[in-house]
């Protein structure tokens, strides 16, 4: 009964802050976007907080259950919020702060994770095990989701952030690329790891572009908070 119970809050440990990095990732992105002119977002009834509005069936749950359960790399993600960049008051600019929104957010939420460690003494001893394990996964997941989405490959905040920065020949040719985008990241992050583990070879190629570069932020989120 102790290893199940153990089991169960490893998955809630997981689950809380995965759901809150997804979602305010998601909300961010419309938040920002009706700021600047478009109400898109609210009107689809998706400026909320409310995760279930952010889930995509497939992506969110299908997808890595099934990468879980075949031992592949996790992948997956959330339903879009829709933006509409025509409906910006400065469409090219704007873009860059409406995507960069998403991953900004997360990064916050990894310093207020690691900033609440401090509250840790103020729980019962009982449940500092527990607290621990969700706040240290809360700063992993929003630092690598933050990482990942700054990819500079749409349709990833980090192409349109790119495309927003780039002058109007290369945006375009960049922007162009946005329908290929999910296929060339299945591709890379799915498809190339489970043919290198068959064949004996490290091709997860992402995680060891990611992983120092998440290591590095983590470092330096843990000496800005104080968090050994």
């Amino acid at each position: 009964m102790d290893s199940e119970l153990s089991s169960v809050a490893s998955i809630v440990a997981l689950a809380i802050p995965a759901i809150l990095a997804i979602t305010l990732h998601e909300a961010a992105h419309g938040y920002v976007a009706l700021a600047f002119g478009d109400p898109t977002a609210k009107e689809n009834g998706r400026l909320t907080l409310n995760p279930i509005r952010h889930i995509d069936l497939f992506g969110t749950i299908l997808l890595p259950a099934l990468l879980m359960l075949a031992h592949s790399p996790l992948f997956g993600w959330a339903k879009p919020v829709p933006v509409d960049f025509g409906r910006l008051r400065n469409p090219k600019a704007d873009m860059v702060w409406v995507a960069a929104a998403g991953p900004g957010t997360n990064l916050v939420l990894a310093i207020i994770s690691a900033l609440l460690f401090h509250t840790l003494l103020l729980f019962p001893e009982g449940w500092r095990l527990f607290l621990a394990s969700m706040l240290t996964n809360s700063v992993l997941i929003n630092v690598v989701l933050a990482i990942f989405n700054m990819i500079p490959l749409p349709p990833l905040d980090g192409g349109r952030v790119a495309v927003g920065l780039l002058p109007m020949p290369a945006a375009r040719a960049l922007a162009s690329t946005e329908k290929y985008g999910m296929f060339v990241l299945i591709f890379v992050l799915v498809v190339l790891p489970s043919v290198g583990s068959y064949m004996g070879v490290d091709l997860n190629i992402p995680a060891r572009i990611i992983t120092p570069v998440a290591d590095a932020v983590v470092a330096m989120i843990a000496a800005m908070t104080g968090v050994n």
